[in-house]
């Protein structure tokens, strides 16, 4: 059994509280693209559907590279299944995000489309 690498450790500590902060400020900034400093529409508003489409691409970046680590593996290039194994869980997680997100916004909308006028 191999022994765990602390500075490995550390640095997935460091990733998960970075992506945390980012989500906190997109949650208090109203995207993504604005807690980034990037995309913002007209007047200085924040870009609602940028933000979304940077979202979408950071978790299709992120479920390439678990795919191009998964096969990297198959092939016999790399022997570490630890890190293979964390970045498929990565890109679930992503992936499960964004299923959650998307069935926050449809219901907001159902409910927005079932208020009397």
């Amino acid at each position: 059994m191999s022994t765990i690498d602390p500075s490995r450790l550390l640095q997935m500590r460091s990733s998960i509280l970075n992506q945390n902060q980012a989500l906190q400020r997109a949650a208090g900034r109203g995207g993504i693209g604005a807690a980034e400093g990037g995309v913002e529409g007209m007047g200085g508003a924040p870009d609602f559907g940028a933000a979304i489409n940077n979202a979408l691409q950071q978790v299709n970046a992120q479920q390439s590279k678990a795919s191009q680590i998964s096969e990297a593996y198959e092939r016999g290039d790399t022997h570490d299944i630890v890190s293979v194994m964390i970045e498929r869980q990565k890109a679930s997680l992503g992936f499960e995000t964004t299923l959650q997100v998307r069935n926050k916004l449809l219901s907001a909308y159902r409910d927005i489309m079932n208020m009397p006028v």
